[in-house]
């Protein structure tokens, strides 16, 4: 296994690499956010104007992705593109899942984190505790844990339990988000994420809690809801995100 890079820019079109780099950005910034799991957990991204999607080579830390090594696939999982990595089967199973049946899934997140994985297993899930919950609460689903995620059957439960939501809870497993863009999926992931941290460490203050009112949760719907957060995605938040991995010198555009 090795990490070296042999640049296809030259070799793929403009859209792709676009696509290409991002997706690499927002692995090396899972990396920087401490949610990476050793060489486990996956990103993937439609190639644009294809049903084909990039991935991560299977054995590479998510600091080591760049734009040139990530892995072009069908959604039969056969390898498109030269390659001398293989891919996770489970990544595999879970990505083609949601690519095949959201047109509009420009990208799937899965992560392991400590506390995505601790609300996962929990019977309440993601509860209405803070600003952050709120903005996603409503357009969070679940899907029941069946064992590791390597039985092509699993799909239809995947794509059923998710139906036309944005974020899911896989249960005793882990979080997953999708976007129409990379910028969309990170960002979507990072509120969840927060909302998990923030409930664990309220729970662990074994204290009376303080929910927001109903009028107030509401509220936090129409202000945030049914898409109105993307544009901010897109063109704030993910130009910052990609100008501190520039500034930190990170090579994920190779």
């Amino acid at each position: 296994m090795s990490a070296t890079i042999h640049s296809i820019r030259e070799s793929v079109s403009a859209a792709e690499w676009g696509v290409r780099c991002d997706l690499a950005a927002c692995y090396q910034l899972t990396a920087l956010f401490g949610w990476d799991d050793l060489i486990a957990t996956h990103i993937s991204a439609r190639v644009p104007g294809t049903e084909d999607f990039l991935i991560n080579p299977m054995g590479l830390m998510f600091d080591e992705i760049t734009a040139s090594n990530l892995v072009k696939i069908n959604a039969e999982g056969e390898i498109l593109s030269p390659t001398p990595h293989a891919i996770n089967p489970a990544g595999f199973v879970i990505h083609s899942a949601i690519h095949l049946a959201r047109p509009d899934a420009g990208c799937v997140m899965h992560l392991h984190t400590r506390d995505g994985i601790a609300v996962s297993a929990i019977a309440q899930g993601l509860m209405p505790l803070n600003q952050g919950a709120l903005s996603v609460i409503h357009d969070l689903a679940y899907h029941d844990y069946e064992g590791v995620a390597l039985e092509l059957d699993e799909r239809e439960r995947l794509q059923r339990d998710l139906g036309d939501k944005s974020l899911m809870l896989l249960r005793n497993h882990g979080t997953l988000s999708v976007g129409g863009t990379v910028a969309e999926a990170f960002v979507k992931m990072y509120l969840l994420e927060q909302a998990c941290q923030i409930q664990v460490r309220t729970l662990s203050m074994a204290q009376g809690l303080h929910l927001p009112s109903a009028d107030a949760q509401d509220k936090v719907f129409e202000q945030t809801g049914e898409g109105k957060l993307g544009p901010l995605m897109r063109e704030f938040f993910w130009p910052a995100l990609t100008r501190k991995l520039d500034r930190m010198g990170v090579r994920y555009k190779e």
